[in-house]
């Protein structure tokens, strides 16, 4: 079993089986026998388990769905409600897995299983995150979905992951912040530029991000490149503070070296050191 299923069947065993259900054996039966021989719900909802555990998506989903056709108001059709949402899940059908998770929290907002639900709507999302050259739209719903969990359940082991990941995202939209500055760089729109990587640097949420110093150093060319020397002492002073092994303040030392200026550093920058606090003094 893969990491990713583990996290989520071993959530979803936490959230809908906790009763003890264990899957029965049986054999395969029809889709029309499903739709049409009334059965007892654990017979049914046993199938669809088996079947689910087998990889058999649709004819597990046609188990679930039939639990709750033919026992609308037991607690059985909540439990099979939020399993055809894992279904489409391990299925890669995250559209309607969103789709079953949000019908199960609209009709049990109360229920004990819906913080698995608002899990798995943030999962779903976090899973279709694009690369940082596409569009984006994708990655904001899956910010969107992962705080709508650390908020509504911040003690629960769904919010510890959720949080996990959303570094993951501040990440992916640093990275397009930094793919679109380039873009002006490479194109000598400076200005453009400029207002990108000071994005960066700038959101707290993305400070912690892997693309800080290299937001620094581009802050340090497009300074340079548009004459404002002082900037660029500065950006290459704090970039020097706090990333001085890095390669990319081996590269704008260079570049100033060659300019024939060098890093200047405040005296701010020396006495709290961690970027988001200096950045107060230098702009």
């Amino acid at each position: 079993m893969t990491p990713r299923n583990f996290q989520l069947s071993r959530a979803l065993a936490l959230a809908v089986l906790a009763g003890g259900v264990s899957a029965c054996g049986g054999g395969v039966i029809s889709r029309e026998q499903v739709q049409y021989v009334e059965e007892p719900a654990t017979q049914l909802y046993n199938r669809g388990a088996d079947a689910l555990e087998r990889q058999r998506y649709p004819q597990a989903l046609r188990f679930f769905e039939e639990v709750e056709r033919q026992h609308p108001y037991s607690s059985w059709a909540r439990r099979a409600m939020l399993m055809e949402a894992y279904t489409h899940y391990q299925g890669n059908q995250y559209d309607d897995a969103i789709e079953d998770a949000q019908r199960f929290i609209a009709l049990h907002p109360g229920n004990e299983s819906a913080p698995y639900a608002y899990y798995l709507v943030a999962i779903c999302q976090f899973e279709r995150i694009m690369d940082v050259g596409r569009d984006q739209g994708t990655t904001e719903r899956a910010l969107a979905a992962l705080n709508d969990v650390v908020r509504r359940y911040p003690e629960s082991a769904y919010a510890r992951d959720s949080r996990l990941k959303l570094d993951m995202v501040y990440d992916q939209l640093a990275g397009k912040e930094m793919a679109i500055g380039r873009f002006y760089l490479d194109r000598d729109q400076h200005l453009a530029a400029i207002n990108r990587f000071r994005n960066v640097i700038e959101n707290e949420n993305f400070q912690r991000t892997s693309h800080v110093p290299e937001a620094l150093h581009r802050l340090v060319e497009s300074y340079m490149s548009v004459g404002m020397t002082d900037e660029a002492q500065r950006m290459a002073a704090i970039l020097g503070y706090n990333y001085p092994g890095s390669d990319w303040y081996e590269r704008s030392y260079a570049l100033l070296t060659e300019e024939g200026v060098a890093p200047v550093a405040t005296e701010e920058a020396r006495r709290r050191g961690w970027l988001g606090r200096t950045l107060g003094t230098v702009f």
